[in-house]
């Protein structure tokens, strides 16, 4: 979580709280990292980390809202932000639809 908290930090972005999300507690199988922060102006802003080797395909968005839609109804409140920490090859048109979807991409290298 550190790691992440440095990446925010380096982009001049700082939670008041920030807590992991395990995806089983969502019923998901997906290898992805979740987490939930609340913003300085107390806006709740979903995280998500994905770390493959595959590249990250326009199929693969809609389950990142499925899994948006399943954490906003765990938690009981929407996520007016949505962020993705991408550490993985990342199509083009994904990306587009993303950002049409109004996510906050971050392609990471490492």
């Amino acid at each position: 979580m550190k790691d992440i908290i440095d990446f925010f930090l380096s982009k001049d972005i700082v939670f008041t709280k920030l807590e992991r999300l395990e995806p089983k507690m969502l019923k998901i199988r997906n290898k992805i990292a979740l987490y939930r922060a609340v913003d300085l102006k107390r806006n709740y802003v979903a995280i998500f980390v994905l770390e493959q080797k595959t590249k990250v395909l326009q199929k693969d968005i809609d389950k990142f809202e499925l899994i948006l839609s399943k954490m906003s109804s765990y938690y009981d409140h929407l996520f007016l932000k949505k962020t993705i920490l991408v550490k993985a090859p990342l199509c083009s048109k994904a990306k587009e639809k993303l950002k049409q979807n109004s996510w906050k991409v971050y392609h990471v290298f490492s």
